[in-house]
């Protein structure tokens, strides 16, 4: 199995994105995170879920975890109002790494070993020419695994 075999069409974002509208495509589709692009439409790193859930808590919280069990559910239920008015780009953290991009002939296994290596839950697939890069979709970790299952038998 290639790279350019395992890659899917995956939902994308840009930098300049409205970050609620990414919030709710993540969650109506249940993704992990999100590509985002540039403003050239290459990738340029990889929005977790977990750093938009990050993005809804107030630093104070997460400074003293205690502080959570004081906030009413009232108050609870705003969270995502920390979104409105945001960018995808704000809230990515200002030392997001540029994301895993794979060659389309990579194998499983060393896709396998760059999504381990950098702890993403997905890898980008990418031709790189003189034009720019040319995305040809993305692999999940749980596709990956999905497939690695299926071609063992297991």
């Amino acid at each position: 199995m290639r790279a350019r075999d395992l890659a899917v069409d995956y939902e994308s974002v840009s930098v300049d994105s409205d970050a609620l509208a990414a919030a709710r495509l993540m969650a109506e589709h249940r993704l992990p995170g999100l590509l985002v692009l540039d403003a050239g439409g290459e990738p340029r790193a990889i929005l977790p879920a977990s750093q938009m859930v990050k993005v809804l808590v107030p630093e104070y919280v997460i400074e003293d975890p205690t502080l959570a069990a004081v906030v009413d559910e009232k108050h609870a239920d705003r969270l995502c109002r920390a979104l409105a008015g945001q960018s995808v780009g704000e809230c990515l953290p200002r030392d997001a790494p540029p994301p895993p991009v794979a060659d389309p002939d990579d194998t499983a296994l060393e896709v396998a070993a760059l999504m381990a290596r950098v702890r993403s839950p997905l890898v980008a697939v990418a031709e790189m020419t003189e034009d720019g890069t040319h995305l040809l979709g993305v692999i999940t970790a749980v596709h990956l695994l999905h497939e690695l299952l299926e071609a063992s038998g297991s």
